[in-house]
């Protein structure tokens, strides 16, 4: 989910943008939400959006039990998507005090069973939305996901707000899985440094796009083409021009236009190089 709150809000839809040169996938949105409490998407007018675009496959996740289910189901439904599963970090501390994460986590792990579920995310850190009093209980499940990823042989999408530090620490006492992705990227250049160094794949949204997002900026610019993964995060962190608006995955050239213009490469050769990353990632659609 979001890291930044988005602003100026005025309820029209972008338009799309221009078609891309070659397929990407949206590695992380979420199709089951929607923004103000408005009506959920119509998922095969946003699938098809998305596909018009050059966007032909999407990765949904579903970082609640709701959210799972869902999810579960749409994959079967939608051969464009693939799934994560998770219990979302600001989640786990609720779900503890209730005393039913361990049978939340038992359920995510039977729907991860799913062949179309590749993901297990967004798990880890969210030090912004919880306070110290969570901290316990977001670490044991972003623990315990790690672990699940690894039995599974899935991936792992990693939420990290204000958590660099104590992320970072966490994937190296567990043994990071073979395929780890920082979602929503939102570290320094030296923190890109050691995700790259660690073999890590760091995943992009819309924020790379806003003006304030120079440190953001610098951090891409060092990263290798066959580590970089890009994602709308949809409904949230919609790019510029359009910032605070509803996010969807057909939005997704609007991003890789400026992260190509920050690589110094052409286009194609980023799509090229996004698609073959998610492929080995995720596997084939």
């Amino acid at each position: 989910m979001s890291k930044v709150h988005e602003t100026g809000h005025d309820g029209t839809k972008p338009p799309a943008p221009d078609r891309l040169p070659l397929p990407v996938v949206d590695n992380h949105t979420h199709l089951d939400m929607a923004r103000d409490d408005g009506p959920p998407p119509d998922l095969r007018a946003v699938i098809d959006e998305a596909v018009s675009v050059g966007v032909n496959r999407m990765v949904q996740i579903g970082c609640d039990l709701d959210g799972a289910r869902f999810t579960a189901k749409v994959v079967d439904e939608h051969p464009e998507l693939l799934g994560g599963v998770a219990i979302h970090p600001n989640e786990a501390p609720r779900m503890h005090e209730r005393g039913v994460l361990q049978e939340a986590w038992e359920e995510i792990e039977q729907i991860a069973a799913h062949p179309r579920i590749r993901v297990i995310g967004e798990t880890g850190l969210d030090y912004f939305r919880t306070g110290p009093e969570g901290v316990a209980a977001q670490q044991d499940s972003f623990r315990w996901h790690i672990d699940l990823a690894k039995r599974t042989g899935k991936a792992l999408q990693i939420h990290d707000r204000d958590s660099h530090e104590d992320v970072l620490r966490i994937l190296k006492e567990e043994g990071a899985p073979d395929k780890t992705v920082l979602h929503c990227f939102s570290g320094d250049i030296e923190m890109a440094r050691e995700c790259i160094d660690r073999g890590y794949f760091l995943s992009f949204a819309g924020t790379v796009t806003f003006k304030n997002a120079r440190p953001l900026r610098n951090a891409l610019s060092i990263v290798p083409l066959d580590q970089i993964l890009v994602e709308t995060d949809a409904p949230y962190l919609t790019p510029s021009p359009h910032r605070g608006a509803t996010n969807a995955p057909y939005l997704v050239p609007l991003t890789i236009r400026t992260m190509a213009g920050v690589l110094n490469v052409d286009v194609p050769a980023l799509c090229r190089a996004v698609s073959e990353a998610s492929e080995r990632v995720y596997g084939p659609w």
